[in-house]
Parts: C-alpha cells; sequence; structure tokens
C-alpha cells in the first residue's frame, strides 16, 4: 500500500466537473433572465449532458438523455393535455430539466406544467426577462466541450503514463500508485471472490476503505454509485478481477474513463507478466506478511489490509510458520487440501511464511503437525521441516511470532541432519544453536570460533571438520558416528585423535568437548 503525496506537480489538471442544473442557472448570461424553478427543485443537481432548443410538441422522441431543453412553448399554448404530455416526454427521455421562456405564449408559469413536473421530479426553470436562447447554449455548450476535450486529454495522458511504466517493467503497485495520483482517491484491485489483491492512495484513506471491507464491497458491487466506479479485468470472454475507484470526486463519466484506462492496462500488464513471475495474489500475500514480519508497519495498521486479504481474523488463534527452501505454490494447495485457511508468501531468505488462522477451539499444535507431516507426503521429502512459533491470540503478537518462527528455522538448518528432522521445530527444540545463531555475527563470537577451530579450518582434509561435527550432534557417540560416515572404529579413533592433536583439546573432556561444540555451532551459523 503506497501513498501518493509525493506525486504533487506533475503538470496535469483534472478536467471540469460535469455541469449540474445548478450550475447552469448559475451562469451570468442566465441570471440575466431572472430564472425561478418552479418545480423539481431536489432534483438541481442532475448532469447536463446538452442543450436543445425545441419548441415541437414531441420533442421526446429527438432526445436521448441528458439534455437542458430550453423552449417558449408557442406550440402549447391553449391546451393542457399537450402541455402535460409534453412534460411526460421529457420525463421518459430521461432530459435532465426544462427551461420555459416566458412572454411569448405564457405570461405565467403554466399550472399544469408545473405540476406535471413536480409529480415526475423533472426540474423545471421559468425565465421571467426575454432571453436569447442562443447565449445559454453558446455558453453551455463551450463548457461541455472544453470539459469533453479535458477528459480526452486526461485519458491519453493515463494511457501514456501507464504504458511507460508497462514498457518499463514496473511492478503492478507502481501501475497503481499512477492511478490513484491521477484519480485522486483509494484505488483497489480484488479477484471475483471480493479478496484484495493491492490497493494505492492516501494510506488513511484506503485503511478507512479496507476497514469494513465486505460490506463496502457488497455495496459496490453494483457499479457506479456515490464515487465508486468498478471496471472489469479479464480477457478473452473471461473475467479473473475488478479495478475499483473508492470515492472518486470528480465526474462519473471521468472517473469510469480513468477506471477504463487502469483496466486496459492491468490486463497488459498481467498478459506480459506484470515484471514478475509471482501471481497477483502471491505478491499481495508476499507484501502483508513482509510487512508483518519486518514490523515496520505496527500490526493493527495492517488489519484492515489481512480481512480484506480474505484471513480471517476476529476471535481467532495464529499460528506462524517458516519452511526453508519450500515452493509457496505447494504450501498453499497443502492448506487447500487441509481446509487450512491461511496466508503464503515467499520472504528473503529465502524462506516461505505461512501464517494460519484457526478456531480457537481448534488444537494449534496438532494441525501443525498435521500440516507438516502433509508436507513431507506432498514433496516427497522426509527431512521437510517446519519451524513454528507458539500460538498467538492477538493479532498484535503476529509479527513477533513471524520472527520467531524465522529464528526457529535459521536456527535448525543442517543442526539435525546425523539424528534425522522432527518434521515441526519450535524455539524450545533449539537450545543452545538458537542461542548461538543470534549471536553469529557478534566479532567476540567470531574471533572465539576461529581460535577455537585455528587447526582444523585451515586443513586439507574437511571430512575431519565432518566428523566432528557428527561426533558431537550425537552426543559423542563414537558407534553413531562410525556407522554414520560408513568408517570402521579403529578408522574412527584415528580420526578422532587428529583432531583433538589438531585442536589441541581432549573430546573426553566435558567442559573442553563443550567449548568445541560452541565453536563449531558459531562456524556453522557464520558460514550460513
Amino acid at each position: 500500500m503506497t501513498t501518493t503525496s509525493e506525486s504533487r506537480h506533475t503538470g496535469w489538471q483534472p478536467p471540469e466537473p460535469a455541469l449540474s442544473v445548478r450550475q447552469v442557472l448559475t451562469l451570468e448570461r442566465v441570471l440575466a433572465g431572472e430564472p425561478e424553478v418552479v418545480a423539481g427543485a431536489g432534483q438541481l443537481d442532475r448532469p447536463v449532458r446538452w442543450v436543445h432548443v425545441a419548441e415541437a410538441a414531441d420533442v421526446g422522441v429527438m432526445l436521448s438523455g441528458g439534455e437542458m431543453v430550453l423552449t417558449t412553448g408557442v406550440l402549447l399554448a391553449g391546451d393542457e393535455a399537450k402541455q402535460a404530455e409534453y412534460v411526460r416526454s421529457l420525463h421518459r427521455a430521461e432530459a435532465s430539466a426544462l427551461v420555459l421562456g416566458l412572454g411569448r405564449a405564457f405570461p405565467a408559469p403554466p399550472e399544469v406544467m408545473r405540476r406535471a413536473a413536480e409529480r415526475c421530479g423533472l426540474p423545471m426553470v421559468v425565465l421571467h426577462r426575454p432571453f436569447p436562447f442562443a447565449e445559454l447554449t453558446e455558453e453551455v455548450q463551450c463548457r461541455l466541450v472544453r470539459r469533453k476535450f479535458a477528459a480526452v486529454s486526461l485519458s491519453e495522458a493515463v494511457r501514456t503514463a501507464l504504458t511507460g511504466l508497462i514498457t518499463a517493467g514496473a511492478p503492478l503497485q507502481r501501475l497503481l500508485d499512477e492511478v490513484a495520483r491521477h484519480s485522486g482517491c483509494p484505488v483497489v484491485v480484488t479477484n471475483l471472490a471480493h479478496r484484495v489483491l493491492a490497493t494505492a492512495g492516501e494510506r488513511s484513506a484506503v485503511d478507512d476503505v479496507l476497514r469494513d471491507w465486505e460490506r463496502v464491497a457488497r455495496q459496490a458491487g453494483g457499479g457506479a454509485g456515490d464515487g465508486w466506479i468498478r471496471a472489469e479485468l479479464g480477457g478473452h470472454g473471461e473475467r479473473w478481477g475488478r479495478l475499483l475507484l473508492c470515492g472518486h470526486r470528480g465526474d462519473p463519466a471521468t472517473g469510469r474513463l480513468l477506471a477504463d484506462r487502469a483496466a486496459e492496462a492491468l490486463v497488459l500488464h498481467r498478459m506480459l507478466g506484470g515484471g514478475s513471475a509471482r501471481t497477483w495474489e502471491e505478491q499481495s500475500a508476499q507484501s502483508l506478511l513482509t510487512d508483518l514480519a519486518e514490523g515496520a508497519v505496527p500490526a493493527r495498521q495492517l488489519l484492515p489490509r489481512a480481512r480484506a486479504a480474505g484471513l480471517p481474523v476476529n476471535r481467532r488463534t495464529f499460528v506462524p510458520l517458516v519452511v526453508p527452501d519450500a515452493d509457496p505454490a505447494r504450501l498453499d494447495r497443502v492448506l487447500r487440501v487441509l481446509g487450512l485457511p491461511g496466508l503464503v508468501a515467499e520472504l528473503a531468505g529465502p524462506v516461505t511464511a505461512v501464517l494460519l488462522s484457526l478456531a480457537r477451539d481448534q488444537h494449534a499444535e496438532a494441525l501443525t503437525a498435521h500440516f507438516a507431516a502433509r508436507l513431507r507426503t506432498e514433496t516427497g521429502a522426509p527431512a521437510a521441516v517446519v519451524a513454528a512459533a507458539d500460538p498467538r491470540t492477538d493479532w498484535d503478537d503476529v509479527p513477533a511470532g513471524l520472527r520467531e518462527a524465522r529464528h526457529v528455522a535459521d536456527a535448525v538448518a543442517g543442526s539435525f541432519a546425523p539424528l534425522g528432522p522432527p518434521a515441526v521445530v519450535r524455539l524450545r527444540d533449539v537450545h543452545l544453536r538458537g542461542l548461538v545463531r543470534l549471536l553469529r555475527d557478534d566479532p567476540h563470537v567470531q574471533s572465539f570460533a576461529e581460535r577455537e577451530l585455528d587447526g582444523l579450518l585451515g586443513e586439507a582434509e574437511p571430512e575431519l571438520l565432518d566428523v566432528l561435527r557428527t561426533y558431537l550432534a550425537t552426543g559423542r557417540n563414537k558407534s553413531r558416528t562410525a556407522l554414520l560416515h560408513h568408517v570402521s572404529r579403529p578408522a574412527l579413533y584415528r580420526r578422532l585423535e587428529a583432531i583433538q592433536v589438531r585442536l589441541g583439546v581432549d573430546l573426553d573432556d566435558f567442559e573442553q568437548a563443550a567449548s568445541v561444540h560452541i565453536a563449531l555451532l558459531a562456524h556453522d551459523a557464520q558460514q550460513g
């Protein structure tokens, strides 16, 4: 989610909003005719698409909607039935307003027409002073033409900007930031299930939109309304998403044009690969879990994004997991097979994070074990390990849980190789190794490791270091070590003797063996 405050001065100006009936009545030339609204006063905010001067009694058949009709009523005088039908025909044609010039046919507002207009909700305005209709049509038409030209210019500016970004290989977020800058409102991309895939716009405004996303999405499902403008995303007869401008305050027609241009660009962006091999769903989950794990954004601020992404968050138990070197698509498939709600994303490392969201009455540890067992079956890798943090019932504790799971995954790397790793590893399982991994970048620890292992680190026979690693990991079990390295016991004794000579230690002494073990753990941690 990105703010657009940095995009302030680009030379672009929004097009003038559509003229409403109310705005037309405030024009200086119209005020000279002393206009009076005699009916439909509650509908004065209707947009005026065009101005049409007509005296024909059947003018309704010539209209296409949105016209302000100007007339003197010369063909209606003396026939009340024609007067009422004239108003009704304008209503059926969805005219925006009727303007009647008094004096030539009607000295006062005709009551029949006024009542008919009131019943239909059609604004009816009378001009008390003679007024050349040509001046009004010229003024309004010029304004409308300028607005249409500005809208076309905006359309081309947006198309050019988005095409340039796509050509440069920009990510989806950069395109959405550009759309939000032009629209001046939050922009949301969803899949067909209303799950939010990406957003752009001023952060607080986006959070307001996402806070009650399910209700908001249903209200906006019908298309435009109250500034909500929707454009479908898809191609070849298949829809796969939606783009929404949320609370667009400009002209609806301009907003719809902007949404259509943005949708065209997003479809092209997806067809060309979008500068990333990951789907938009994967990018959305990655952005959310990365922000959670890094803690740069308070967890409370990320809650609307998680809810809008389809993650259940109310009265849930959250289980942060990290799986080293795992395919996110495979993990997501395991979640779907087991029917477990959660988010999956690849983080830097590379590790894949999984955030399970379980009901409070579900057994978190049992389901985590079930997930890990299924993962081993799916991957065919009996050594696959799931690093798990303790379950969290408070959303604010999730970032710490993700960091804990990542620390466990880092500490467990290679540590169980001789013994065979358990399917699920937790903080309580990594013991000293976990502490050493946390301290591996400390210069004192690095110096200690080099000093303790100096006799082996430059050794031309690296298998001695491997033998030492296995011997200490098995609790100094000589039989087990010999078996794992496929050597006889006498051969192992000779190698252990060589190790002790080079290091100047007695591995039968617990303290000296512990010191060497800690140094070896630190060395392995530093080597990754």
